[in-house]
């Protein structure tokens, strides 16, 4: 048996300064949906619809950084250095791929990325504007998640939160300055935004590189992301390549619940924008909780402590509802304040009321999740369950039923966020049931004969 101060010891040491690192982040969304909707809805709107380009780009870094998770909490656990050393080194060459691919995109053709989410040609202009001027940080992103992912996993999550968080601060700052104009710079409204999340990102690289090159156990080699290692990548792709399948999968269908909002009507699209960047700050307790959860469990299971591994994992899947249900109840409770200092339509606000509603239950869900799918199961190489999990739910069910709702029988805008917003609630039982087979109980650091 473990001890609960031991177990509540390690939790809040890796939690907090995640969930803090989750909220500062989500932060620098709300504030430029805050800063802009003062300029007007439409560059609001704009804006969050340009975002949906950069969700689609930390779908694939969340791969790498869950996939690079996987191992280095195992080899941390075990205390191989050298291990973790070439599976940075690997993810750091991965993802330069993709974050060089999103980057030419929004720069060379942000116009016509921006309107595969809407056909409004005033909401086009705006975020074809921010797109190109933010298309540099899809670069500088994803270099800095990954030294940031390695910060949380060997044993310095603290400084990746103070980092990521500084830097949310400064991007804060900047973007006051940028979009307004103060204190003697142009007034560049939604260019402003995306420019001052490209500095902000630049600092947060330049901060991890010296970080993890001062006095660290595990630093990036050069040499070793130009390096051909076949059984690096063999083991890394084995596991991650479910991941990277349940991320596009997930987060194509969430991408098509904004197209689908995009096309009924700008007042949706606000709400809804103003919804999502609720939800996701209230979500970031629960988000922690699945980070350190992963990290926890996979310290376990690369050190070969199974039975602490699964005990662990009993406890973090009851705090992740009881996680989930005070978060809902803490958004029901932000709901009045929400509609208070957002500056949207009579239309627009009734929407917003609505979604904020259902986003409550949603965390519940979302809480249980994030624990078990992207944080247990992955702990131990499980990445197949959530692939498969999400092709279902989203593919046969929600995202069908979504554009059945909207299209066919033009159902109140409500009723097709109420639709889109089951896939979290549906995975439950099959969450559970998964979950005891405990297939997800399984040291990855010792290669299979």
């Amino acid at each position: 048996m473990i001890r609960s101060s031991e177990f509540t010891k390690k939790l809040l040491a890796l939690m907090l300064p995640i969930t803090f690192q989750q909220f500062m982040s989500a932060l620098v969304s709300a504030s430029d949906a805050l800063m802009l909707g003062a300029l007007s809805q439409n560059s609001m709107s704009a804006v969050s619809l340009a975002g949906q380009v950069i969700f689609v780009e930390n779908l694939f870094l969340a791969a790498v950084t869950i996939g690079l998770s996987m191992f280095a909490s195992q080899y941390w656990g075990k205390h191989d250095f050298a291990s973790i050393e070439n599976v940075f080194a690997y993810s750091m060459k991965v993802t330069l791929i993709v974050s060089v691919v999103f980057f030419l995109g929004g720069l060379c053709i942000p116009d016509i990325i921006i309107s595969l989410f809407t056909n409004d040609p005033i909401l086009i202009s705006l975020g074809a504007v921010y797109l190109r001027t933010v298309s540099a940080a899809f670069l500088l992103t994803g270099i800095s998640q990954i030294f940031l992912c390695i910060l949380k996993n060997c044993g310095k999550a603290a400084k990746s939160g103070i980092i990521s968080s500084a830097c949310v601060v400064i991007n804060i700052i900047l973007n006051a300055v940028l979009i307004f104009g103060l204190f003697g710079f142009p007034k560049m409204g939604a260019a402003g935004a995306a420019l001052a999340t490209v500095i902000a990102r630049l600092i947060e690289v330049i901060w991890c590189v010296l970080e993890t090159a001062n006095n660290g156990h595990v630093k990036l080699c050069i040499k070793k992301i130009a390096a051909r290692d076949k059984e690096m990548r063999s083991d890394f792709w084995k596991y991650t390549t479910p991941v990277l399948g349940n991320e596009i999968v997930w987060g194509i269908g969430f991408t098509m619940y904004s197209v689908i909002m995009g096309h009924l009507d700008s007042d949706a699209v606000a709400a809804n924008a103003v919804a999502n960047i609720v939800k996701n700050l209230v979500a970031c307790f629960c988000l922690g909780l699945g980070s350190g959860s992963g990290i926890m469990v996979g310290n376990e299971l690369g050190a070969g402590r199974f039975s602490v591994a699964k005990e662990y994992g009993g406890k973090l899947c009851r705090l992740s509802i009881m996680c989930g249900a005070v978060s809902g109840l803490i958004l029901l409770m932000l709901i009045p304040s929400v509609l208070m200092v957002t500056d949207l339509s009579p239309q627009a606000d009734t929407y917003l009321k609505g979604m904020l509603v259902m986003c409550s239950y949603y965390l519940v869900g979302k809480s249980v999740n994030s624990t078990t799918i992207a944080g247990i199961f992955c702990a131990g190489g499980d990445s197949k369950f959530g692939f498969l999990c999400d092709t279902v739910t989203i593919w046969c069910v929600t995202v069908p039923l979504g554009l059945i709702a909207a299209f066919v029988f033009h159902l109140p805008v409500p009723a097709v966020y109420f639709v889109i917003n089951l896939d979290e609630i549906i995975k439950l039982p099959a969450v559970y049931l998964h979950y005891k087979k405990y297939q997800w109980v399984k040291n990855l650091t010792v290669r299979e004969n």
